[in-house]
């Protein structure tokens, strides 16, 4: 089977398609950096890099993916994102970001694939989109555009729920031929922390050891100490004694999800974008009770450990030199492959 990517960010939902049988023959980022991680990774797919509301750049994906099956799209969801600025939506109808599903819309008119999966984050689904002179909700554009020939269903499906050991909630739009099947996936039973990531060597801060990708961010002093008397599971704030606080020793306000290590017996909560601040969300190692009453690995998780909570494979084929950074930005934005994989699966069953 043979298909296009919109919006593919570093190709990481795409990562075990292949196993399935889906060929992935175009995509287009926006980013250079991205599609450049993209294209090392997956080297037999023609990358189109550019904004994809060019005219030139539309042209060249229409006509480089050919006769193709199946489309992904993940269109931005900054602009819809709770962590983002934009949360009304009246806000969300005026970011520009959130109009790109249009563009998705004319793709499938265009090349009339069989499949199309269109993810995003869950608010996607409340986003309203004006066509004529009356407002859709995306799911109802779609069966405005298309559901004569098409069936179009939505749900939001949590990652933890398919293989992945990390919570991590999207949208998922499925539109598909009149009179094919694709059915949802079945829910599985939970991966947690310890299970993914228990059995990597624990690290301090800024230190590093001899597998690839396994290593330590350097923390502040301070911010270290903080960690460093904060339980699994807890965050700094609880603290009675070490609690984050400024210079003059005023404490520091802040939500409870922030200076909060995460927990073993459960899947992650959501990387976020921000996975490389110890003060963002729920960004610090479970850690191991020391003997004198303190906890280990007082740092951020590795860019190794952020892999594996998304589901990715420890030999993830990035190049070496690949910016830490960006490999935390890739993930933190993705929709975990393995839960791609689990959605898509049922086309090839069916196909069997």
């Amino acid at each position: 089977m043979r298909g296009c990517s919109l919006f593919t960010g570093a190709g990481i939902a795409e990562t075990f398609l292949d196993d399935l049988g889906l060929n992935i023959v175009v995509a287009n980022e926006l980013k250079k950096e991205r599609a450049n991680l993209y294209s090392s990774v997956h080297k037999k797919t023609k990358m189109v890099c550019g904004d994809i509301q060019d005219k030139k750049i539309f042209e060249k994906i229409i006509k480089d993916s050919g006769k193709i099956n199946f489309l992904l799209a993940s269109p931005p969801c900054q602009g819809m994102s709770i962590a983002g600025k934009n949360r009304t939506l009246k806000d969300m109808r005026k970011d520009e970001r959130n109009h790109l599903i249009k563009q998705v819309i004319k793709f499938i008119k265009i090349k009339n694939p069989d499949y199309a999966m269109i993810e995003n984050v869950p608010s996607v689904l409340k986003l309203e989109i004006e066509q004529g002179k009356k407002m859709f909700n995306v799911v109802d554009l779609l069966k405005f555009h298309f559901g004569k020939n098409y069936d179009v269903e939505a749900k939001v499906l949590d990652s933890s729920d398919y293989g992945t050991p990390q919570v991590r909630k999207r949208a998922i739009i499925k539109v598909y031929k009149k009179g094919l099947k694709w059915e949802w996936p079945k829910k599985e039973k939970k991966i947690t922390v310890k299970d993914a990531i228990g059995h990597l060597p624990s690290l301090e801060s800024g230190e590093k050891s001899k597998i690839l990708w396994h290593f330590a961010r350097t923390h502040l002093d301070r911010h270290k100490l903080w960690m460093k008397n904060t339980p699994t599971g807890k965050t700094a704030f609880e603290n009675k004694k070490h609690f984050p606080k400024k210079e003059d020793g005023t404490k520091i306000k802040g939500y409870m999800s922030t200076y909060r290590r995460i927990k073993w017996n459960q899947p992650s909560p959501t990387i976020t974008i921000r996975n490389d601040a110890i003060s963002s969300q729920r960004n610090v190692h479970p850690g191991r009770k020391n003997k004198d009453g303190t906890y280990s690995d007082s740092r951020v998780l590795t860019p190794l450990e952020l892999m594996l909570l998304s589901s990715l494979p420890k030999n993830w084929k990035i190049p070496k030199e690949t910016p830490e950074i960006l490999i935390r930005q890739c993930i933190g934005e993705c929709i975990p492959p393995i839960m791609v994989k689990k959605i898509i699966e049922p086309i090839f069953q069916n196909e069997k």
